[in-house]
């Protein structure tokens, strides 16, 4: 009876995982859809705790490293989820991929070392043993250099920008098959030697990574956070376990795939090329600016006032500077006054994938106005403004018209064919790619310098002087 009711315990836990999944790829839904995911976990604790339960009777030792860990997981959880800001949302994916792939780690040894039985390990038991650890070891010790590098802690090494990276992390991996091998042959000895190995090949892998690649190195870890968990569950007999990370595993790399084409790089060039800009680039992609046109916010609400169109370009510069709330104040505004406003998504915007829509929702931005990049590039020749806060190289011409430039054949937004646009930005500085932005010395571009949330505060006071104002 026990095993029939855990059985549809981790079948809802399934069904409901599965929702939660499909349910994030769209604004709308994304609340509801992460309180589903949330309820799916809390339901598979139960279902673990309800097939346990006659293990837990003989060992109750075992009831408090459950409760303790259980109360500070929660707690941390929770205070993450309240004080973390939006701009150090992808530093807390990253994170939390690290905590997924220790824990499919530790899963692995503590069935190795501490079996349940006397009976040795079979063949799919050792396999999900060693993938557990080589994957969870791979995905921590990425995952730790990604967030530290995303914070800002840690920079690459000049010496890491060279081919020599390639021969230690062959070695590395050399060494990671070596020590395989002993583990299929039913050794323990081999199994700290994985770990440092597979720890050292993350750290070798990510470590060259630069700024402009994360958005797909935090989306491949978290697709190995997934396989390491699909293997945790072979390991310990989980089918939820299974199901849950390979479906996790599979989302995560359909969204690589999609975040490799939305920056015209394939995966291998992520992983062993280097990042983008690495290395300064010569010629026009690194010149000096010649023709640029600064102009004052009164100047700006004056165009904005004889708008019919207006189009607003998120990037990671507005989530710097909290300026989403402030944005959506001039838009109510610009609405108010029968001006059409839509924000356009690029697929890689900001330093994660989605980061632009989050943010967006979270100053109740309607969903139908977030247009993707496919969908409102031919609409840029028609439209009065672009307002383009804290973007960069995704409205970059040259991914178009210049060969040479490394952000060549990369999709960006077709903002310079628009009549006006406005770039909100605290200076010249390149974006990811350390290039120069053609966007900038274009004649319809003018450049409103300083704190966008500061900028879009200016903005809004000379609209309402102007007479435009959110309608009651």
């Amino acid at each position: 009876m026990t095993l029939i009711f855990k059985f549809w315990i981790d079948l809802l836990a399934i069904l409901l995982l599965a929702l939660g999944i499909k349910g994030l790829s769209k604004v709308r839904s994304a609340r509801e859809a992460n309180r589903l995911a949330a309820t799916a976990m809390a339901i598979s604790v139960v279902g673990v705790l309800i097939g346990s339960f006659g293990s837990l009777v003989e060992s109750p030792e075992a009831w408090v490293w459950i409760i303790l860990g259980s109360a500070l997981g929660g707690f941390l959880g929770a205070i993450t989820a309240q004080r973390v800001a939006m701009t150090a949302m992808p530093e807390t994916v990253a994170l939390f991929n690290g905590c997924g792939g220790m824990s499919s780690l530790l899963v692995a040894l503590a069935v190795r070392f501490f079996p349940a039985t006397d009976s040795s390990f079979g063949f799919v038991e050792t396999i999900s043993i060693v993938i557990s650890v080589f994957v969870g070891s791979i995905t921590f010790t990425g995952s730790i250099v990604a967030m530290a590098k995303l914070k800002g802690w840690l920079s690459t090494p000049a010496w890491m920008q060279n081919k020599i990276r390639h021969v230690i992390n062959i070695a590395l991996s050399a060494i990671s098959l070596v020590a395989i091998a002993g583990l299929l042959g039913g050794s323990n000895s081999e199994l700290w030697l994985l770990i440092v190995s597979s720890s050292l090949l993350g750290i070798g892998v990510t470590l060259p990574i630069g700024g402009a690649d994360m958005p797909v190195v935090i989306s491949l870890l978290n697709s190995y956070s997934g396989v390491a968990a699909a293997a945790a569950g072979f390991v310990v007999g989980s089918q939820l376990l299974i199901v849950a990370g390979a479906m996790v595993g599979a989302a995560g790399l359909i969204l690589t795939k999609v975040m490799c084409n939305g920056m015209n790089r394939s995966l291998l060039s992520v992983l062993f090329g280097g990042a983008i800009g690495s290395t300064p680039s010569g010629g026009n992609d690194s010149g000096e600016y010649v023709n640029i046109t600064s102009c004052s916010v009164e100047e700006c609400a004056l165009t904005l006032e004889a708008a019919e169109r207006v189009v607003i370009v998120p990037g990671y510069g507005l989530a710097v500077a909290q300026a989403q709330h402030t944005l959506r104040e001039v838009t109510r505004a610009l609405e108010g006054n029968g001006i059409d406003v839509i924000y356009a998504i690029h697929p890689v915007a900001g330093r994660m994938p989605g980061h632009m829509n989050v943010l967006l929702a979270e100053a109740d931005v309607p969903y139908e106005q977030l247009k993707e990049m496919d969908v409102v590039n031919p609409e840029f020749p028609a439209t009065d403004v672009v307002l383009v806060l804290g973007a960069n190289d995704v409205v970059n011409p040259q991914a178009k018209n210049n060969p040479s430039s490394p952000l060549f054949g990369m999709p960006v937004l077709d903002v310079q064919e628009a009549r006006t646009v406005f770039v909100i930005k605290r200076g010249m500085s390149a974006g990811y790619s350390g290039i120069k932005n053609d966007l900038f010395d274009l004649a319809n571009t003018s450049m409103l310098f300083g704190d966008a949330k500061k900028v879009l505060g200016d903005l809004l006071l000379e609209l309402k002087e102007l007479g435009i104002s959110a309608k009651a």
